[in-house]
């Protein structure tokens, strides 16, 4: 479990555990449940992530929900893949590339339903921007209807290896990643992919 999570297992813990000794049982079994649900939901399971540096891994656990060009008319234009994250999906964010992190640009927003078009425009996000000797790419961290707040560990600066944890967005969300059009895109509409493990595409 990450550790942003703990709060959120121990305090529904320690009040059930208050009210079972006071006889309020019902209520004690309510918030255990509550708590079991939020072990589940801050969980981090290990993965095993490729040692294929020409990879682009997944950056989230979800459903492809977009892949198109930025600009369609124009076959040098970036790519965006969207990813849904469900509440039912681990939500621990990974490093797409290798690379060192650029920049970190946090922006306030609305919390629109994550899946519509414009999501990664007026919701709340956070955007790293990693860069190698081989591409760059942008991975947003954008905030649903039910998240409220989005949780980044690195900063400008930072390196990050493949596959690795750079942070979490609590409850429902969306993670996009823009790709440039040296990047042969591998997934499509409506597939799951997970964190670290599964390819989104790979550099010619």
């Amino acid at each position: 479990m990450v550790r942003d999570g703990i709060p959120f297992v121990l305090v529904p813990i320690v009040v059930a555990a208050i009210l079972l000794v006071a006889g309020y049982w019902p209520l004690a079994l309510t918030l255990f449940l509550i708590a079991a649900f939020m072990a589940f939901f801050f969980r981090d399971p290990r993965r095993q992530i490729p040692t294929d540096t020409a990879l682009v891994v997944s950056p989230a656990d979800g459903r492809v929900t977009r892949v198109e060009r930025l600009d369609s008319s124009n076959p040098e234009s970036p790519t965006i893949v969207s990813i849904f994250l469900s509440v039912f999906d681990v939500h621990v964010n990974r490093a797409p590339i290798a690379g060192e992190v650029t920049d970190v640009s946090y922006t306030k927003g609305r919390f629109v339903i994550a899946t519509r078009a414009d999501a990664s425009i007026v919701n709340e996000q956070n955007a790293l921007t990693i860069r190698n000797e081989r591409i760059t790419v942008v991975c947003k961290q954008i905030a649903g209807v039910l998240a409220r707040r989005i949780v980044c560990w690195k900063k400008a600066g930072d390196r990050l290896t493949l596959g690795e944890r750079f942070g979490l967005i609590k409850f429902s969300s969306r993670t996009d990643l823009v790709l440039p059009p040296e990047v042969d895109v591998a997934v499509t509409v409506g597939e799951r992919v997970r964190g670290g493990i599964s390819i989104i595409g790979r550099v010619r």
